[in-house]
């Protein structure tokens, strides 16, 4: 194929990772628009229930459930000339970045290399998104963050700078590929996007702010609370995606992609509690006792749109009360509060929005 609806008929288009949150968003919005889509996705954060419903019995719905170095390898459905490539599989949440640093090092960037290495050797024009994240700023001062900004890391004993780190080798090797090979790569900086299908296991603040909610237990707020972040629904960025990847003019660049309206992290557990019509209390915990002795976190973290908002025009269009309710509704429907928050005590995990 040549132009993504030439004669040979739809648009091809891979999604790693899409069996997950965000992916799995995206993959419903490609295929509403025409799109052949294979997923690959090793299950890992991900769930096939994401993906339920999806596939129409036209076939153009592939489902490929293991990691994507071995997709690639097996030279299987997911193999072969794309016309298009969302690079959404990562490591994803504090969390599990504190729990397991190596694998999350390791899938974040050899990943990537892999199927960056493989876009390359198809010998085709595929436009490559690859997904990466607000914590490549680390802990600059600096605010709104835009990305011409330097980044500030903490030292190397610190694991909780690993996951910056390997999301801006991330960022390093798609735009050098697209400086030597001409390789159409964009990269998204995805700051707090949140949403249904969004579990909380790994650190992610609004489920588990809703999970305690609904359940009427405690929501922890770790620190003081005023740490701000901002927050965008999953349906508003996933629309922003195949928009930025299909200008010429975003190639090799890097885009913040968000909201840019701070809300501390304690006003959001109060606005949950609101909405929601919760009897639940917010309470304050340490951040020693939540992750550990000298966790370090950012006072706030607010993205500079204006890049982002000059290429596509992009405004957020769901507003954060929605988000929330909708969140809530989807926790209902599919039965996910009952053990979706592990806490040391019997609160709510989940401060630390990344």
């Amino acid at each position: 194929m040549t132009d993504g609806q030439g004669q040979r008929g739809a648009r091809r288009t891979l999604v790693t990772g899409g069996a997950g949150f965000i992916g799995s968003h995206l993959v419903r919005l490609l295929l509403a628009r025409g799109d052949r889509v294979v997923v690959v996705d090793d299950l890992s954060t991900g769930r096939r229930e994401n993906l339920a419903g999806f596939d129409d019995g036209s076939g153009r719905l592939v489902c490929v459930y293991t990691d994507l170095a071995t997709a690639l390898r097996e030279q299987g459905p997911a193999a072969g000339a794309f016309d298009e490539v969302y690079h959404l599989a990562a490591a994803v949440g504090v969390r599990l970045v504190i729990d397991e640093p190596i694998s999350s090092i390791e899938t974040n960037v050899m990943q990537t290399a892999a199927l960056l290495r493989r876009v390359l050797a198809d010998g085709a024009c595929t436009r490559v998104m690859i997904a990466s994240s607000s914590e490549v700023y680390g802990k600059a001062d600096k605010s709104p963050f835009s990305e011409e900004d330097d980044v500030v890391y903490g030292p190397t004993s610190k694991s909780r700078w690993s996951y910056a780190c390997s999301k801006a080798i991330d960022e390093y090797l798609s735009q050098a590929y697209f400086q030597k090979h001409g390789l159409p790569a964009v990269v998204a900086r995805f700051f707090n996007t949140v949403g249904p299908r969004q579990v909380g296991h790994y650190g992610m603040v609004l489920p588990n702010f809703v999970a305690a909610a609904l359940a009427g237990r405690d929501i922890e707020v770790y620190g003081d609370g005023r740490q701000t972040r901002c927050f965008c629904d999953v349906r508003d960025v996933a629309q922003a995606l195949p928009r930025l990847l299909e200008s010429s003019a975003c190639h090799g660049r890097v885009f913040n992609v968000g909201s840019d309206v701070p809300v501390s992290i304690g006003a959001l557990a109060d606005r949950v509690i609101s909405v929601l019509a919760s009897r639940s209390r917010r309470v304050l915990v340490a951040y020693d006792r939540a992750y550990g002795p000298g966790f370090e976190d950012l006072k706030q973290r607010q993205p500079d749109l204006r890049r982002l908002r000059s290429a596509i025009g992009f405004e957020p269009a769901i507003g954060l009360d929605q988000t929330i309710r909708d969140v809530a509704s989807w926790m209902t429907g599919e039965e996910v509060i009952r053990g979706a928050v592990r806490s040391p005590s019997a609160g709510s995990r989940g401060a630390v929005a990344t």
